[in-house]
């Protein structure tokens, strides 16, 4: 697909939405019973499943952190989340790097200082992609660690948008990616307005630059939106359960 198809004559997406409309999201917490939280967030076509275990002791001890718990992140694809096959060796590289910028984006949102010598570990499964699955991923984490009861000071919600033909557009599918639409993921704590982490696939010019950024936040804050109603969700059936 080239950039000119992106957005049709008539101001719609390949999947129908208008440029500054987000897919579809779904999101259920507590689905694995033997973690400690975990979720399961679906964006569009993407599916993300995460679990986190912890606080607990760490299974090496010179992971060890006298002061804070010390948090891991394992960031994995499913083999038939996609149609491809990638050279694994470039994979496997790509995942590291994407498990490290989303342990540094919550390092800055979990109270680790309650919790010394100790370790969390968060794992993000993506079963399914269709774009956007980093932003899907920290989502979903962010979620499985309220589920676990973890202390944070803020939500961690992420979005990405894109720029293409002088039209910005939010929440990119994997049509838009491949089509090498400039792509910038961002990660908001929303309460506070600061940003954790900022992923920019492919060039974009400086001018552009703000507007997509804005654009991304807004996608971000309409993604709290959506993690509060499940939280209450979750929070009010819980309650049932024990009243009952």
């Amino acid at each position: 697909m080239s950039r000119n198809e992106i957005i049709s004559p008539e101001g719609l997406r390949v999947d129908g939405r208008r440029p500054l409309e987000l897919r579809r999201v779904l999101t259920r917490t507590g689905v694995l019973s033997q973690a400690d939280g975990s979720s399961y967030v679906e964006q569009g076509n993407t599916k993300v499943l995460a679990a986190v275990y912890g606080p607990r002791e760490p299974l090496r001890k010179g992971a060890v952190l006298h002061d804070r718990a010390n948090i891991n992140v394992e960031y994995s694809v499913a083999s038939f989340s996609s149609g491809e096959r990638k050279q694994k060796l470039r994979q496997d590289r790509r995942l590291m790097e994407i498990s490290t910028t989303i342990k540094q984006a919550f390092e800055t949102v979990i109270t680790t200082t309650s919790f010394p010598r100790s370790e969390i570990d968060i794992y993000l499964q993506i079963l399914q992609t269709d774009g956007g699955a980093v932003h899907t991923a920290i989502n979903a984490a962010t979620l499985a660690l309220i589920d676990a009861g973890i202390p944070m000071t803020d939500y961690l919600c992420a979005c990405s948008a894109g720029h293409v033909n002088n039209q910005p557009i939010l929440d990119l599918n994997y049509l838009e990616e491949s089509a090498d639409v400039p792509t910038l993921t961002v990660a908001i704590m929303p309460n506070s307005g600061k940003i954790t982490m900022l992923g920019l696939e492919a060039r974009l010019h400086v001018d552009k630059l703000e507007e997509v950024i804005t654009l991304a936040s807004d996608g971000c804050l309409q993604m709290k939106e959506t993690m509060d109603d499940a939280i209450r969700t979750s929070t009010r059936n819980l309650a049932r359960t024990v009243l009952d």
